[in-house]
């Protein structure tokens, strides 16, 4: 299979281990106000944009739906606190990029996150300056799984949105990559999280030797 016009990352759960970040900053949140965070509210939550969540976790912790952004607020601080003690690629995740790269594969990230949150992920697990371009949740656009995401990382790369391969672990950022044309590869992080349907194949993980051949690459046999 030939290279893609570009690739283009998910970051939370995909490229950087993050969804764990997540997950404690979730279960102190849900403690201070009473609750329980259960991994039923992680599937719930996973991928979705700052709004959507907002809503959800009032809800979830029985507050009026307009605690939501003061909750969110809350959320964000709990997660860059996490986020400043650093975390780690996943799996393949940097081999992968480093070989896209020595290819000139054009490489994007495309995330729901606010830019705070994505650049404290980038600098936490050592990956600024390696995507050329980087698309955050509050930058004015509609968030996934609408596909204004995804078109813009192809339009700053200069590439046709059809010509590119997304990756991702949620669906609502697999309904995002596939609405906006692209081959979407899948590559779930959340236990029970499932992408059947959304997505043109799926892997275990990036580190997958099938994904790198369908990303037209042969996966180094040391690894």
């Amino acid at each position: 299979m030939t290279l893609p016009a570009a690739v283009v990352f998910d970051n939370d759960g995909l490229t950087l281990d993050t969804e764990i970040v997540w997950s404690r900053a979730e279960v102190v949140l849900f403690a201070e106000n009473g609750g329980e965070f259960t991994h039923e509210h992680k599937l719930e939550l996973v991928g979705t944009s700052g709004d959507v969540a907002a809503a959800k976790i009032a809800r979830m912790l029985d507050r009026p739906v307009v605690d939501g952004p003061q909750l969110m607020a809350r959320l964000r601080s709990l997660v860059l606190d996490e986020l400043a003690q650093g975390c780690e690629p996943m799996p393949g995740a940097r081999e992968l990029l480093t070989e896209l790269t020595a290819r000139a594969v054009p490489v994007a990230l495309c995330s729901n996150s606010p830019r705070a949150i994505l650049e404290a992920a980038l600098s936490g697990g050592g990956m600024r300056g390696v995507f050329a371009v980087t698309i955050a949740g509050d930058e004015g656009r509609p968030a996934k799984p609408a596909p204004d995401p995804y078109l813009a990382a192809a339009a700053a790369l200069g590439v046709d949105a059809g010509r590119c391969v997304a990756l991702e672990d949620s669906p609502t950022g697999a309904a995002s990559a596939r609405a906006a044309g692209m081959r979407v590869i899948g590559v779930p992080s959340v236990p029970g999280v499932t992408l059947d349907g959304l997505c043109d194949e799926i892997h275990a993980s990036l580190a997958a030797p099938a994904l790198w051949s369908s990303l037209g690459l042969d996966r180094p046999a040391s690894d």
